[in-house]
C-alpha cells in the first residue's frame, strides 16, 4: 500500500536490539504501513496511510515507547563514559567481581562472597541479559547474549558464582562500547550538515531578507557574499565570481562562475558576489543528496554481521536444545539416572559455551587497534580490521590525498625574444607577474605569489588591477598594461602568438599543469606552469600497497582526463577514472566492488563522503582530510602518510590469521570438553577450569598483536 513518507531522528538508539524493540513497538500501530529503521543514522522511515494518523500522532508513539523523535536532525554526540548506564554497569560488575575475589582470598565469609559475586553478575548482566529475554520472548530467536546469560546463571547455581560473574562482567563489556561505534558513524551526518549555510538572504518582494535554508523554495532569488557558502543548488542570475568547488566536485581549482553558469549547495564563493535562483530545495541539494547517500551506504555496511553474531545465530539454539536433550532423553528412553544426566546436561551447557570464542576475537582486535594508533592508524573498529585483511582493490581520490591540494608553479620560462632584451629574467617576471596576482584570492595567484616570496623576488607594484573573469587579471606594471593569464587571453582576445613555445606549453600541459601566460599587449614575456604538487612519497606509497598484496590502485576524481591521466603515470596508479561527481565516484565504487572484490577507499573531501561510505573500507587522509571525510570514513590514516595505508592492510592480514589460530583453538577445546561432558569425564569444576585455561591462552595469543 502506497502511503506518505515520514524521515524522524530518534534518541536513545544504540544497537541492532533497540532497532528491533522500535520495530516490534511500532508494529500494529494504526496507519503505519511500514517501518524501516536505520540504526546507524538514528534515523526512522514511515509509510504512513492518509487519513488514519498524523505524525505528531506517530511522535507521540515514538516517545511513549522511549524514543523520542524530532523532524530535523540535531547534534547529540556521544554520551560521556560517566553518564553511560552500560559503562557503569560493566564498571560496577568487575569492581565487584574483583572485591569478591579479594574477599575469599582474605578467608571472608560465603555468604558474604556469594553476596558479592551475584552483585557482580547482575551488574553485568542488567543489558545483555534484559536484551536476550526480549529477544527470546518477542522475536523468538535464541542469541548468543542468552547463551552468555544461560552459562552465567547455571554457573553459578552450580556453585561456582565468581565464574557467572567473570562470564557476565566480560561480555558487558562489548555491550558498553556499541553505543559509541553508532554515535561516531552519525557524527559524519552532523559534518556534512555543516556544509550548508544555516540562512540565505533571500530577495523577496523587492527586500533581501535572511530565512532558514529550510525555507528556500525553487525559483527563489538568493545572494552569495564573497567567502560565503552558497546555499541551495541553483543558477547564476547576475555577477561574476570563482567558486571552489572542491567540497562537492573535488576540482582541484576554482571554477569561475557568472551568469547562467550551474553552482552547488555548499561551494565557497570566492572574490565576487553573485545573485543566485535557487533550482533545487534544501531537502533535495547536493548536500542533503549527499548526507542521503551516506546514510544510505552506512546501513547497508551496518548488515554485514560480525562473526560472532553470525556463530551465534546457529550455535546457541543448538547448545541449549542439545542441553534440554540430554537431560531427559537418556532417563526417558534409556533408563539412565535422572540425576546423572541433569548434571552432565549442565555441565555440557557450561562446557560448551563459546566463552574463549567471545574473548579471543575482541582481545585480538582491540590489541591490534591500539597497536595501528600508536603507528599513526586510526581504525574506527574492529569490523573494519577484518575488512581491511579483505581488500583488493584500493581505490585513491586525487587532490589532498596523493597531492597536498595546494598548487604551486613548477616551471618558469622565458619568450624568446623578450628574453633576450636587458634587464629581462626570470625575477622579472616573476616580480611583475606576482605584483598582478597579489591583488587576487585564486589559488593561482597565491601560488605565483609565494614562488616569487619562495625565489626572494620582491613583489612588484601594479596599479589598476582588474579581474578578468574566465581569463585571468591585468594591471599596470611600470606604466606598462601586463597581462597574466591563460594562454587563450593572449591569442584570441590580444591577438598575440605563441609559437615559439606552443609546443612546451602543450608537454606542460600534457604533465597535466595549468599554464600560465605573462606579458604586455605587444610581447609575451614568459609563462609559468603551475600543478598541485604530487606528496613526497606518493610514488613509495603506491609501491607499499602493491607490495602489501593489493592487486590493483585505481584514482577516482573530480579533476580533468589530462591532469589524473599525467599524475598516474608519474606514480604508477593502474587505472584512472576522472570528472567524477560524488555519486559517481560511489558508483564507481560499487562496479569496481562487483568485478574486483573487496575495495578500500582513500580520500580526503566532502565529494569523497558517499564513495567512503560505499566501500567496503574507508580511508580518510589525515591532518588534509575535512571533518566530513574523517567521521565517514572507516580508517583515518594520522600522520597524512598513504604509506600507513600499506602498514595497516599488512596488520590487519596479521590480525585476520592471529583469529583464525585463536578460534582453531577455542573450536579445539570446545570439543574437548563437550566430549568429556556428555562422557562424564569432566566435572563442572574441571569444565569451568578448561575455559579458564583455554581463555587465557587465547587473550595471550590475541595480545601479540601489541608488537609492531
Amino acid at each position: 500500500m502506497s502511503g506518505k513518507q515520514l524521515e524522524l531522528y530518534v534518541e536513545n538508539l544504540d544497537c541492532e536490539n533497540d532497532a528491533a524493540k522500535l520495530k516490534r513497538g511500532l508494529a500494529g500501530t494504526p496507519g503505519v504501513v511500514d517501518v524501516t529503521v536505520y540504526a546507524k543514522a538514528a534515523k526512522v522511515v514511515l509509510t504512513l496511510e492518509e487519513g488514519r494518523t498524523s505524525a505528531d500522532a506517530v511522535q507521540e508513539r515514538l516517545e511513549g515507547l522511549g524514543f523520542p523523535a524530532r523532524r530535523q536532525r540535531g547534534k547529540t554526540g556521544p554520551v560521556r563514559p560517566w553518564k553511560n548506564p552500560k559503562v557503569l554497569t560493566s564498571l560496577a560488575s568487575g569492581v565487584l567481581l574483583l572485591a569478591g575475589w579479594l574477599g575469599a582470598r582474605a578467608g571472608a565469609p560465603p555468604a558474604v562472597t556469594w553476596g558479592i559475586f551475584l552483585a557482580s553478575l547482575a551488574s553485568g548482566a542488567w543489558y545483555f541479559g534484559r536484551e536476550a529475554l526480549e529477544e527470546l520472548l518477542h522475536e523468538h530467536q535464541v542469541g548468543i547474549e542468552l547463551l552468555m546469560l544461560v552459562a552465567a546463571v547455571v554457573a553459578t547455581l552450580l556453585g561456582e558464582p565468581m565464574e557467572g560473574a567473570m562470564l557476565a562482567f566480560l561480555y558487558s563489556i562489548s555491550e558498553a562500547m556499541e553505543g559509541y561505534t553508532e554515535e561516531k558513524t552519525r557524527s559524519a551526518i552532523e559534518a556534512l550538515m555543516d556544509l550548508a549555510p544555516k540562512v540565505a538572504l533571500v530577495r523577496r518582494d523587492g527586500r533581501d531578507v535572511e530565512v532558514p535554508v529550510e525555507e528556500l523554495r525553487v525559483g527563489d532569488t538568493f545572494l552569495v557574499r564573497p567567502g560565503e557558502a552558497v546555499a541551495t543548488d541553483g543558477v547564476v542570475l547576475a555577477g561574476a565570481s570563482s567558486v571552489n568547488q572542491a567540497p562537492v566536485t573535488g576540482e582541484s581549482i576554482p571554477v569561475d562562475k557568472d551568469e547562467g553558469a550551474t553552482v552547488f549547495a555548499g561551494s565557497i564563493n570566492g572574490e565576487g558576489s553573485l545573485e543566485v535562483k535557487a533550482t533545487t530545495t534544501y531537502a533535495n541539494n547536493t548536500i542533503s543528496r549527499i548526507i542521503h547517500m551516506v546514510e544510505e551506504a552506512q546501513e547497508k555496511k551496518g548488515q554485514s554481521q560480525r562473526f560472532i553474531e553470525r556463530f551465534g545465530r546457529r550455535y546457541s539454539p543448538l547448545v541449549l536444545l542439545a542441553g534440554v536433550l540430554f537431560a531427559v532423553v537418556p532417563p526417558l528412553l534409556f533408563g539412565g539416572a535422572w540425576a546423572t544426566w541433569l548434571a552432565r546436561a549442565i555441565v555440557f551447557v557450561v562446557a560448551a559455551a563459546p566463552c574463549a570464542l567471545v574473548i579471543s576475537i575482541p582481545i585480538t582486535l582491540v590489541a591490534t587497534l591500539g597497536t595501528a594508533a600508536r603507528k599513526g592508524v586510526l581504525i574506527k573498529g574492529g569490523t573494519f580490521v577484518e575488512l581491511l585483511a579483505t581488500v583488493d582493490v584500493v581505490a585513491l581520490d586525487k587532490t589532498g590525498t596523493l597531492t597536498r591540494g595546494q598548487p604551486d608553479v613548477t616551471d618558469v620560462r622565458l619568450f624568446p625574444t623578450w628574453a633576450t632584451e636587458a634587464g629581462n629574467s626570470e625575477a622579472r617576471l616573476l616580480s611583475a607577474a606576482a605584483g598582478v596576482e597579489r591583488h587576487s584570492q585564486h589559488p593561482l595567484a597565491l601560488a605565483i605569489v609565494r614562488r616569487a616570496e619562495q625565489e626572494g623576488v620582491r613583489v612588484g607594484e601594479v596599479q589598476g588591477f582588474r579581474s578578468l573573469t574566465g581569463a585571468g587579471a591585468t594591471g599596470s606594471y611600470q606604466g606598462v598594461p601586463l597581462y597574466v593569464g591563460s594562454p587563450a587571453l593572449f591569442e584570441e582576445k590580444l591577438g598575440l602568438r605563441l609559437d615559439a613555445l606552443r609546443e612546451e606549453v602543450a608537454c606542460l600541459q600534457a604533465e597535466g599543469k595549468t599554464v600560465v601566460v605573462v606579458g604586455d599587449e605587444r610581447t609575451p614575456w614568459g609563462l609559468l606552469a603551475i600543478r598541485d604538487s604530487l606528496r613526497p612519497n606518493a610514488r613509495a606509497a603506491i609501491a607499499a600497497l602493491h607490495a602489501a598484496g593489493v592487486k590493483k590502485v585505481v584514482m577516482l576524481t573530480g579533476d580533468n582526463e589530462r591532469t589524473a591521466q599525467a599524475l598516474a603515470r608519474e606514480v604508477g596508479i593502474d587505472e584512472v577514472h576522472a570528472g567524477l561527481k560524488p555519486e559517481d565516484k560511489a558508483a564507481r565504487v560499487r562496479e569496481l566492488t562487483r568485478t574486483h572484490g573487496h575495495v578500500a577507499m582513500v580520500g580526503d573531501g566532502v565529494n569523497d563522503a558517499p564513495a567512503l561510505a560505499e566501500a567496503t573500507v574507508g580511508v580518510a587522509m589525515g591532518a588534509a582530510g575535512t571533518d566530513v571525510a574523517l567521521e565517514t570514513a572507516d580508517v583515518a590514516l594520522m600522520a597524512d602518510n598513504l604509506e600507513r595505508l600499506a602498514y595497516a592492510l599488512t596488520l590487519a592480514r596479521r590480525n585476520h590469521a592471529v583469529v583464525r589460530q585463536n578460534l582453531v583453538l577455542s573450536a579445539l577445546v570446545i570439543s574437548v570438553l563437550v566430549v568429556g561432558a556428555l562422557a562424564g569425564t569432566f566435572t563442572l569444576p574441571i569444565a569451568v577450569l578448561a575455559h579458564e585455561v583455554s581463555e587465557f591462552i587465547v587473550i595471550g595469543s590475541g595480545l601479540r598483536m601489541l608488537r609492531a
